[in-house]
């Protein structure tokens, strides 16, 4: 499994690095059928409260590829919430096999 962290005018940190592998490995234990994992980090308008976002692409086999990308105060929070969104999304796709 890949997962690709793409950070966008900023450096991202090792334990932000860390923290973004270790939530993409929990998912891939329920969904071993992932091989790649995209992952965006921004900053959006750096004078507001909820100004970091993540976007995850997930390529699935047999379906279209799912994109979740939410915004929050901090990058985990952004990540976490966007992995939820993602998994719901796969939940759907696994049930419907």
């Amino acid at each position: 499994m890949q997962v690709n962290i793409k950070a966008i005018h900023f450096d991202i940190s090792t334990a932000l690095t860390d923290f973004i592998n270790k939530k993409v490995e929990k998912l891939v234990r329920r969904y071993p059928a992932i091989d790649t994992v995209d992952v965006t980090l921004k900053v959006v308008k750096p004078q507001t409260a909820d100004n970091k976002e993540a976007t995850l692409s997930i390529p699935v086999a047999g379906a279209d590829v799912q994109v979740a990308s939410k915004t929050a105060d901090t990058f985990e929070e952004a990540v976490d919430l966007a992995l939820d969104a993602v998994e719901h999304k796969l939940a759907k796709i696994k049930g419907n096999k």
